[in-house]
């Protein structure tokens, strides 16, 4: 399990930095963080506003309407807090770095354990073939043979792909959350195909 993004007080000020930015609605502040992190973190409404709540009850911001829409904006207080805790907002930084490598590390040792297994029975089946047709099925073994080296081969450039493609999109932004189980429940399926195809 991903740990959290924020540590106690950090979430605060974060709003304070996107606030500093541009004036934004509540929404578009859910938006940001959620883009901000490329979706490794996306806090709900009853996480935002309380907070955006707070934030004015101390005259951090403020609040104006918008249509039906309402409307923050950083206070001169507000930017003087920022300013004071801009050491603590470029830790923040650094955490929220960290728990996308340890995500992107993560994918790389689903990515791993999937190929293992699915060599594994590529292997094993193969062994089965063998002996299936040992003494007539020459021919047949060699071809299996060569075959399992293929696959093998297929399956080690997928694995080095995929890790490089992994590891391009974490450093330029943040991997999904959401990536893991993807990668996980696609190359199932991919695992339970290629068994179905073996058993013919």
């Amino acid at each position: 399990m991903t740990p959290p993004v924020f540590s106690h007080g950090n979430l605060r000020l974060y709003l304070l930095s996107l606030l500093a930015e541009q004036p934004r609605h509540g929404y578009e502040l859910i938006q940001a963080l959620s883009d901000r992190f490329g979706g490794t973190y996306s806090p709900s409404a009853g996480t935002i506003y309380p907070r955006l709540a707070k934030l004015e009850e101390e005259g951090l911001v403020t609040k104006s309407a918008d249509g039906r829409k309402t409307v923050y904006e950083i206070t001169d207080a507000g930017r003087a807090e920022l300013a004071s805790r801009e050491g603590d907002l470029d830790a923040v930084e650094s955490e929220v770095t960290d728990s996308v490598r340890r995500l992107a590390d993560e994918v790389r040792l689903g990515v791993n354990a999937a190929m293992k297994g699915l060599r594994a029975d590529l292997a094993s089946a193969a062994r089965d073939a063998k002996s299936d047709s040992r003494g007539a099925a020459n021919t047949a073994h060699t071809e299996s043979t060569q075959a399992l080296h293929e696959a093998d081969m297929v399956l080690n450039e997928f694995r080095q792909q995929m890790r490089a493609d992994l590891r391009t999109t974490a450093y330029r932004a943040a991997l999904p959350a959401e990536t893991v189980s993807e990668l996980k429940r696609q190359l199932a399926d991919v695992r339970a195909g290629i068994l179905a195809s073996l058993a013919r």
